[in-house]
């Protein structure tokens, strides 16, 4: 008696959340877990995650880039920022937010839609592979097809960024980037962008994925349909800030070269690695990378669960078999 007590107990849990037949396995208005649907929501989602809190850290991405091209004159993140407003103005600290909104807005509507995309298609052809298999090929084949969007819109916010005779915006870099050096202008950049962002990409998802599975299994001590909305939101917030940190010491080497190639302060990778040095690839702007990267990761789960959680969905976290397996 008391053991059906207890699933009664969970299951009007689960419908009081907006579970059962209709509610958050359906989705509002009787959306589906891997319709086209859904997948355009999360691509949406992932959009307006990514571009908000990409927007929000502007500032600190300025001084990010310009610690990466000229590390001894920003040695910190405060006297960076000092010399920044003090020789340039406050306004130079908001130089590139078209590119980073625009650009990481459409990065993101890429990798968190088409990330569930491979996903579900991986795990119904890889059924025997382990999970972090799947993880991997599915952040990697989304980062690949996300990164050629961003790039072009890279290259421009790291010009306006560090030079600031070269273009106010978006709106006058893209035809002054065209003009100066061709279609090739916007991807120079793009096998750094891949270095940077791949190993990121698939180190973030697969720690994500099982953090969320181990907070679940040995935190909170509930199966997930089972939990309360804060908890689910808990448990996306603590994973992903893990998820962010740990893409970020991984990504480092690359995202400096990615700095260096953009100013032209390298003719190529080679060269790049020469001029900064393999220390430096590691080092150089670290600090403020993880200042930025842990906070906007797990902003971005939050707001991308929390449009999920809006709309009747699960949060994230899974594959798509075990989210099948549900009755909800």
């Amino acid at each position: 008696m008391g053991a059906r007590g207890g699933e009664a107990e969970a299951e009007a849990a689960r419908v009081a959340k907006g579970g059962g037949g209709g509610g958050r396995g359906g989705g509002a208005g009787g959306m589906r877990l891997f319709s086209p649907e859904y997948y355009a929501l999360c691509a949406g989602g992932g959009m307006l995650a990514a571009g908000a809190t990409h927007l929000a850290i502007t500032p600190l991405d300025v001084l990010k880039v310009n610690m990466q091209v000229n590390p001894m004159k920003y040695t910190s993140i405060y006297s960076g920022l000092n010399i920044l407003v003090k020789e340039e103005g406050a306004s130079s600290l908001w130089r590139g937010w078209a590119g980073k909104f625009f650009g990481y807005g459409v990065q993101g509507g890429c990798k968190f839609g088409l990330y569930e995309y491979f996903k579900k298609k991986y795990s119904d052809v890889l059924v025997d592979r382990n999970k972090s298999t799947i993880y991997f090929l599915s952040s990697a084949s989304a980062q690949i097809i996300a990164d050629v969007a961003l790039c072009p819109f890279e290259s421009v916010k790291v010009r306006v960024q560090t030079q600031p005779m070269f273009a106010k915006g978006l709106v006058d870099g893209f035809p002054r980037v065209y003009a100066t050096e061709g279609l090739s202008g916007f991807y120079r950049g793009l096998l750094p962008l891949w270095g940077r962002n791949l190993p990121f990409s698939m180190l973030m998802f697969s720690t994500f994925e099982h953090s969320v599975d181990i907070l679940y299994k040995n935190v909170i001590q509930k199966k997930k349909e089972d939990c309360s909305t804060l908890q689910e939101l808990g448990a996306t917030c603590l994973a992903g800030y893990i998820s962010g940190a740990v893409g970020t010491i991984v990504s480092n080497p690359a995202d400096n070269i990615v700095s260096s190639l953009y100013n032209k302060k390298a003719r190529n990778i080679v060269d790049a690695v020469k001029s900064i040095g393999f220390r430096g690839l590691f080092t150089r702007s670290l600090p403020v990378r993880i200042t930025l990267v842990g906070p906007v990761i797990t902003m971005q789960w939050f707001f991308y669960d929390t449009i999920k959680i809006l709309t009747g969905l699960p949060t994230s976290g899974g594959l798509p078999r075990e989210l099948e397996e549900i009755d909800i």
